[in-house]
């Protein structure tokens, strides 16, 4: 039986392994993913006025608009991949219901909710760190939802009855981000290709991970819950194996040790059958630290597996002093026959209690000032019109009934107020030039 692992580049990066074969057989793990969010925009104000028999001037009762469905990352204990993410990477939420006559406002649009498994990390398109997922039912705002227009019934005064104007509902927000899974575990199983360490977690757990006598059977991290007799348990996660050059992407390294960040201990599993059982333990610590400098200090319980066979039984004096000579004191053990696993376990056990998990400080979410909103350019175009670039003056654009002539009035008054006008004069902005704010060509006349 073959089996086949690649990394995809496309646009995004994820890894994706599957088993070749049988047919029909296909699982697939991805902990990576790129999607775009975009909320959805409010509904309109309405312009209206009240009609009705022995009602003269009955005055404006257009109601505003309702809000844009925000779009939730939520949290499911049912998922423990991002490969939901892989055909469909755009998401978008319903827009409010705009307003109506007598004062009625549009309904909100329903919130779309997209279910994410426990340990995702969210990131922005530079990397800044927005949100670490980690709880049941923990959920992060991707995209906020815009609020809904104004009526006209808003913007009556005593000076202005019969107002004929109201608002656009606000675009709502959009944004790429990308995806990160780190597995929720106390402790990581690490080792070289084919040490043991799948049998190892079937042993130690009730998981029932698919196991073969190949390197690379272990595509995926699995996951088990172990009972330590005391009423605590420990959650378990065997990381694929690690070969030389697994922090540059050789093997299947890359891709799977971001995993073990989040473990509060590793379980060292070494293949007493290896030629060089202490040169493949300091391989492996090698490509931890080469990853990241802080999974070296991570504690770590040593063990020797495939005791059961008889050559590694006769090799397991020399393997053992070869170990004590660097300070370790490793534990000889057969996870095929559950040997010692139990007092590995204890050990295991012992050393997550005596490591409590702390975020890494380059995984500590990084708050900065919001720019303010008021801020605008003016850009000259290659075709000698201007674009006047701003979130207040898009927005506003976006906002604005271009069918009301109020409401253009009031969208001029808004260009003064800013001082987008003054900026365009000073940028040689002359009378029947084009000025593009938003999606919007609009005439200048001075």
């Amino acid at each position: 039986m073959q089996y086949a692992c690649k990394l995809a580049q496309s646009g995004r990066k994820e890894s994706l392994c599957y088993n070749a074969a049988p047919e029909g057989t296909r699982t697939m793990f991805l902990d990576e993913a790129r999607i775009y969010v975009e909320a959805g925009r409010g509904g309109d104000g309405a312009v209206h006025f009240r009609h009705e028999k022995y009602v003269p001037r009955g005055g404006p009762d257009g109601g505003n608009g309702g809000r844009g469905g925000h779009i939730l990352l939520e949290v499911s204990l049912h998922l423990d991949t991002l490969a939901d993410f892989r055909h469909q990477n755009r998401f978008r939420a319903d827009a409010g219901k705009s307003g109506g006559r007598s004062d009625r406002t549009g309904a909100d649009a329903a919130d779309r909710i997209l279910r994410i498994p426990p340990g995702t990390i969210v990131r922005d398109e530079s990397g800044q760190m927005l949100a670490d997922l980690t709880q049941p039912g923990q959920r992060f705002e991707a995209a906020r939802g815009g609020r809904g227009g104004r009526g006209n019934a808003r913007y009556a005064t005593s000076r202005r009855q019969a107002p004929r104007m109201a608002e656009r509902g606000e675009p709502g927000a959009a944004r790429w981000l990308r995806l990160e899974l780190r597995l929720v575990a106390d402790v990581g199983i690490i080792g070289v290709p084919n040490a043991g360490k799948t049998t190892l977690l079937a042993a130690l757990t009730r998981a029932r991970p698919k196991i073969g006598s190949y390197p690379f059977t272990t595509l995926k991290p699995n996951l088990g819950v172990a009972d330590l007799g005391d009423g605590s348990t420990l959650v378990l996660a065997d990381i694929p194996g690690l070969l030389e050059g697994a922090h540059r992407g050789v093997g299947l390294g890359d891709a799977f040790l971001r995993h073990t960040r989040r473990t509060r201990t590793l379980i060292h599993l070494v293949d007493g059958l290896a030629q060089d059982p202490l040169a493949d333990y300091s391989q492996v610590n090698t490509e931890l630290a080469l990853y990241d400098s802080s999974l070296a200090a991570k504690a770590q319980v040593v063990a020797v597996n495939k005791m059961d066979l008889p050559e590694v039984a006769e090799r397991w004096p020399a393997i053992e002093i070869a170990f004590r000579r660097l300070n370790i004191r490793p534990l000889a053990i057969s996870a095929l026959t559950a040997q010692n696993v139990d007092a590995l376990l204890q050990q295991a056990g012992e050393a997550a209690r005596m490591a409590p998990v702390e975020a890494q400080p380059e995984d500590l979410p990084v708050y900065r000032p919001e720019p303010d909103p008021t801020e605008f350019t003016v850009q000259r175009q290659d075709d000698g019109s201007f674009r006047v670039l701003g979130q207040a003056i898009e927005r506003a654009a976006a906002m604005t009934y271009w069918e009301h002539d109020e409401a253009v009035h009031r969208f001029q008054r808004t260009l003064q107020r800013l001082g987008v006008e003054q900026a365009l004069r000073q940028a040689g902005a002359k009378g029947g030039d084009s000025v593009h704010v938003g999606e919007y060509e609009l005439e200048w006349q001075d």
